[in-house]
């Protein structure tokens, strides 16, 4: 029995209680000061996603980006160090770099021209006769986020305070590991992005990554338009054996192909789709045996799963999905598509492929984003009325159980990944 919040409290209740077992208030989606306090209780005390190692590939490599809704640039330094540095001069507060992506030896102010390296310290102040005695270049450093990796994938925080990276992740490690296997042998690298956004609150996509419900009925046009082998391979609905795991932290994965979840177990047994023969044919031609050709191909559609990263990426099947909350109403999204890194004659030929496969779903003219975005905008719009009426996160409750790692698992098209988000989302949002 699902019971409603009532119109009278729902706007007075402490945030803690918007979310419930099976329910969350569609407050959460529109109200503005929740908002902000999202954007300090949650985006400024966690780690955020920022970038992938290969999109700094040498000193003075840089991609600016946002921690929330603060401004930032991730810069390698000269002693192969990554560093996030808030994107504002120490100064009078101009923005010091609105490149996306780059290379540079340090970073100038445009406004008044201080200088700083790609440590953030202070280099240099033009005429700085007017300073002696009142400024000390030690003292005003660009602030620096403390930075961490893991398999490739770079977070940053505002919270010096916080556990390790490698804790907050837990579980999740041995998927991230996972879903780096898709380089068939080889590193994985970004191959390129495109962005737009959605007239949505972020947590309306961040349910969508572990959404296995709605495939069926959101995406049966790009259903119909591939091929029967991919087709078969998606029609996960009623396979007992895809499954979605509570990872913790508010992480989860949504294994929609589970044969593929570890694409280093291969019993040899599945065909490799006809549609792949030139690229199988190309393959060989530079020289690669049938084992490391089929190693390839077998990955170029990526990993059979979705993994949710609270609170702001996913390693999706074969790309990353980055949101970026602009507004109670609005949400930025970064599709990062991503392929193997090696010699030109074996890599270059399985990434135009990955790259067609990407833009028939993902791309901006491909048959998926579209629809998910449809989607996405009209929970908003629906989310406008009866504000005391409450989101349902209840699918598969009853047979949500612990998996033999511990983990809380239910079928693919139950809502135990977004319940996972929520639970977080609820702790983080009660620590004043």
């Amino acid at each position: 029995m699902t019971v409603e919040f009532t119109a009278d409290t729902v706007h007075g209740l402490a945030p803690s209680d918007l979310v419930r077992e099976d329910r969350v208030a569609g407050r959460m989606y529109t109200d503005p000061q929740l908002f902000e306090l999202e954007m300090t209780r949650i985006y400024e005390r966690t780690w955020v996603w920022v970038a992938h190692e290969s999109e700094l590939p040498k000193a003075g490599s840089f991609k600016s980006t946002y921690v929330g809704r603060q401004p930032v640039i991730v810069v390698k330094d000269r002693k192969g160090t990554v560093n996030t540095l808030l994107n504002r001069c120490r100064h009078r507060g101009a923005s010091l770099c609105e490149q996306r992506t780059g290379h540079a030896n340090g970073f100038t102010c445009p406004y008044h021209a201080w200088s700083y390296g790609l440590d953030g310290k202070l280099r240099g102040i033009p005429y700085p006769d007017g300073y002696e005695g009142v400024l000390e270049k030690s003292e005003l450093s660009l602030r620096k986020l403390r930075t961490e990796s893991y398999g490739g994938m770079v977070f940053a925080t505002f919270a010096d305070g916080i556990e390790p990276l490698a804790d907050f992740l837990g579980d999740v490690k041995l998927w991230i590991d996972r879903f780096m296997k898709q380089g068939g042998g080889y590193p994985v690298k970004v191959l390129g992005t495109h962005q737009f956004r959605f007239h949505g609150n972020w947590k309306i996509q961040l349910e969508n990554t572990t959404d296995g419900y709605h495939f069926p009925i959101v995406h049966r046009s790009w259903m119909a338009s591939v091929d029967a082998e991919t087709a078969d391979m998606m029609s996960f609905m009623t396979d007992p054996a895809a499954i979605t795991h509570d990872l913790g932290n508010g992480h989860s994965v949504m294994q929609m192909v589970p044969e593929h979840s570890d694409l280093d177990v291969d019993d040899g047994t599945e065909p490799l789709q006809a549609r792949f023969a030139t690229l199988v044919t190309e393959l060989k031609s530079a020289g690669l045996d049938d084992a490391a050709v089929r190693k390839l191909v077998r990955a170029v559609h990526g990993t059979g799963f979705n993994l949710n990263l609270f609170p702001n990426v996913s390693m999706s099947n074969s790309f990353l999905r980055v949101l970026r909350p602009i507004s109670a109403n609005e949400t930025l999204i970064e599709h990062i598509a991503v392929g193997p890194e090696g010699p030109a004659e074996i890599v270059d030929p399985v990434n135009r492929e990955r790259l067609r496969i990407h833009e028939h779903f993902q791309g901006p003219f491909g048959f998926g984003t579209p629809d998910d975005a449809e989607g996405w905008d009209r929970v908003q719009r629906g989310a406008q009325a009866a504000p005391e009426m409450p989101v349902l996160v209840n699918r598969g409750l009853a047979r949500e159980s612990a998996g033999p790692e511990g983990w809380p698992t239910s079928h693919v098209t139950d809502e135990t990944g977004m319940r996972a988000a929520y639970n977080q989302w609820k702790q983080m949002m009660s620590d004043g």
